[in-house]
């Protein structure tokens, strides 16, 4: 019988050693590399150079640093982003904990129902739970006395908003550490008479660790570098990303923008760093002999975890019920009938339907151009033998964007495109850079999903065509793509989703031709017209709902014609 090595050595047409099958999808991959090189990795450049720069241009060192380091308002919000992060990333890792042993590890009812809502934040942009803040315990909030004196302007209401919206993000890594287990370690700990409590400690947390430190890193690294919450309603408090607004935005200072961009940056490669680095230690947690895990009848701690999933599901639905209650009062607090005269978006300063219509535009080019480049260019890594170097590069290059706060690399894009001598200039200002931004920001999570789903197809499918000299390009269409077919359909939802609500990556980049909706609830919220705000807000939240839906109809009809494969 051919084995495999003999199936990638039949004769084709050659082009000294490679085929031109081979050449055409290695020029493809060049053009993968060189696209993300100008996309990522020169604007980044672009930006450290900035900031050893003055406004002459000119090489000073690092002076912009040092001068940073000694403007005391500056330098103190550098504390003040650590102790928010710290103390938001404690909370998040901890109720998400708690929540995803109540799905996976509890008898509790209604566990469908309580996924469901607890990841609707994922849904909103970051700015609604700081705008619904200002409506529950602002200066005229219904619920302000519940703060005792407290004001929801700084801390208190940044780490509110904070882990209302990374709570989704934590809940998913944390059901998958918790979704696997092995029977046989709970009917040893049981047999030897382990409490309950010892066995929590000496099996289930261990079996967690792993997953625990991600969503941690996770957490820290999206706090840190957040903009939206602490711009709404952080008041004085100053913290690192809205720093960098002010320089750039309010002083025109772009060289000082640069140097804070550079310390926000910091943190966040080192807990990727990090992150990558436990990935690389963490060890199996199932072995083919491993038995199903039931979760035994536990009814004091069923009670307790459905109080806790019940109190976390309220929360959030208050919050986003907050947003939808003040988009629709007349005029808070003075006129509390329910009308559409906040969703006139045309009267109000900052925002406008156009910027609706251009958001979900600019969300569906990403969506469709994001998932047909990330997916055949993650094919070509996966699947194309040879061209060892440059599928490490595309990799690389890939991965780099998941280390990039998103305030970051907007202002990376500014530096870059808006160059005179740029042959690119021409796109700045336009919905193309949005785009390329967008999608670029969100590249890494896209990239390793594909990569992940490629890699369970056996390399077989590609050695049995090049014996049949069929082009690797129809294995592509008539293989990969159908039995991926739900991985891309998740790919082109995340993007469209993260399009819509993103708004630290394309606040500097928007023109008054492209203003977006994420951008018009910023712009709305420093006019005063908070009430509009949170109705584009709602309108966001509402549009990816659909966007859900569809992406779910679309998976009941292309997965029924495309995975009647994987069914008996």
């Amino acid at each position: 019988m051919t084995n495999k090595a003999t199936l990638t050595t039949t004769k084709r047409p050659w082009l000294g050693r490679r085929s031109l099958d081979e050449w055409s999808l290695g020029g493809v991959l060049i053009i993968g590399v060189l696209g993300l090189f100008i996309c990522v990795v020169l604007p980044l450049y672009t930006l450290l150079s900035k900031s050893v720069q003055n406004s002459d241009g000119q090489f000073v060192g690092l002076a912009n640093f040092a001068q940073f380091v000694s403007t005391p308002s500056l330098f103190n919000s550098v504390s003040n982003s650590l102790s928010i992060a710290l103390i938001s990333t404690t909370i998040v890792t901890s109720l998400s904990f708690l929540a995803a042993y109540a799905i996976s590890r509890t008898r509790i009812p209604l566990k469908n129902t309580f996924r469901t809502l607890l990841v609707l934040p994922i849904l909103a942009p970051s700015l609604l739970p700081a705008i619904s803040l200002v409506y529950l315990f602002g200066n005229q909030g219904i619920l302000k006395e519940l703060l005792m004196g407290e004001s929801i302007y700084g801390p208190i209401g940044i780490i509110i908003g904070s882990c209302f919206w990374t709570f989704p993000h934590a809940l998913m890594i944390m059901l998958t550490a918790l979704a696997n287990t092995d029977a046989r370690l709970y009917e040893s700990a049981e047999a030897l008479g382990a409490s309950p409590m010892r066995t929590f400690f000496t099996v289930t947390l261990p079996a967690a660790k792993y997953g625990i430190i991600s969503v941690a890193f996770v957490i820290f690294t999206l706090v840190i570098t957040d903009f939206g919450v602490p711009k709404v309603i952080g008041g004085q408090f100053n913290v690192l990303a809205t720093d960098i607004y002010k320089q750039v935005i309010g002083q025109q200072n772009f060289e000082m923008g640069a140097a804070v961009s550079i310390i926000l940056l910091l943190p966040a490669i080192l807990t990727f760093a990090t992150d990558r680095w436990l990935q690389r230690r963490q060890s199996a947690l199932l072995t083919s002999k491993a038995v199903p895990w039931t979760p035994p009848a536990r009814p004091l701690v069923d009670k307790v975890f459905l109080g806790l999933m019940c109190f976390i599901s309220a929360f959030i639905v208050s919050i986003i019920a907050m947003a939808v209650y003040a988009s629709l009062v007349t005029f808070w607090p003075y006129n509390l009938s329910l009308s559409l005269k906040n969703y006139n978006f045309d009267l109000m300063d900052g925002g406008g339907w156009a910027a609706y219509w251009n958001s979900i535009q600019m969300a569906s080019y990403t969506a469709i151009i994001g998932t047909i480049f990330i997916f055949f260019q993650s094919y070509l890594v996966a699947k194309m033998a040879g061209f060892a170097v440059l599928k490490w590069l595309f990799h690389l290059f890939a991965i780099l964007p998941l280390a990039v706060p998103g305030l970051v690399l907007g202002l990376a894009y500014i530096f870059f495109f808006n160059a005179p001598d740029n042959p690119l200039n021409g796109i700045y200002g336009t919905m193309t850079i949005l785009v390329v931004c967008t999608i670029s920001h969100f590249y890494t999570v896209c990239h390793l999903t594909a990569t992940t789903a490629l890699k369970q197809i056996d390399a077989e499918f590609e050695a049995v065509s090049a014996s049949l000299k069929v082009p690797q390009i129809l294995t592509f269409w008539r293989v990969s793509l159908p039995v991926c077919m739900p991985a891309v359909l998740d790919i082109a939802s995340y993007l469209f989703v993260n399009a819509m609500t993103t708004v630290s990556a394309l606040v500097f980049l928007y023109s008054y031709n492209t203003n977006l909706a994420s951008v018009a609830v910023l712009n709305m919220d420093e006019a005063g017209d908070i009430a509009p705000a949170a109705a584009m807000a709602v309108m966001i939240m509402l549009t990816c709902m659909v966007a859900r839906l569809i992406h779910w109809l679309l998976g009941s009809v292309l997965l029924k014609h495309t995975q009647h494969w994987r069914q008996r």
